[in-house]
């Protein structure tokens, strides 16, 4: 058997392993099931403020064109250490989306192509970098921490150094 044909099983098997080890425990699988879904539920239903307000605020940095005068103002000192300016975008979203970070990701591997040192940076930074504000509103708002800065300066410093990490090794192993 290949290994697509073991993968293809191997999420069946491992459910199917917890329901029959739950039977034999004497847990009564099918009501975890329904109680863990209900739990499901109720917390999708409380991030969703933390959500909307996130959206919010994003639009309102985009829109508002303070993302595109942030970019002009650091367009040419990138320029002058040898970041290109076009990865710009991808780092200042990041931090907030994951999937606006994938569609600017998506974008720059369109138009430079995925070979394009461009390409390898983008897609390495998406690596590097995770949604520090994302996890922030959404996750610490849906149990309920209210002090979060600590935790937001080391999520930042995190990015900032997956970014700089992804643009020195990029440059290191592919130039520029």
């Amino acid at each position: 058997m290949s290994f697509t044909g073991v993968s293809i099983w191997l999420i069946p098997l491992l459910i199917g392993g917890i329901l029959v080890y739950g039977t034999y425990k004497r847990v009564p699988t099918y009501e975890a099931f329904v109680d863990g879904g209900k739990e499901g539920f109720n917390t999708a239903v409380a991030i969703i403020p933390y959500l909307v307000g996130m959206l919010v605020a994003i639009s309102v940095f985009r829109a508002s064109g303070a993302m595109d005068f942030l970019i002009t103002l650091l367009k040419e000192p990138l320029q002058i250490i040898g970041v290109p300016s076009e990865i710009l975008p991808l780092a200042l979203i990041r931090p907030i989306s994951g999937t606006g970070a994938l569609a600017v990701t998506t974008d720059l591997i369109k138009t430079y192509g995925p070979d394009s040192f461009i390409g390898r940076l983008a897609s390495t930074m998406q690596g590097s970098t995770d949604t520090t504000f994302y996890i922030l509103t959404v996750y610490f708002g849906a149990v309920g921490i209210r002090k979060m800065g600590n935790a937001m300066k080391i999520g930042l410093l995190a990015d900032l150094v997956g970014i700089g990490a992804a643009i020195f090794f990029v440059t290191l192993v592919f130039g520029s």
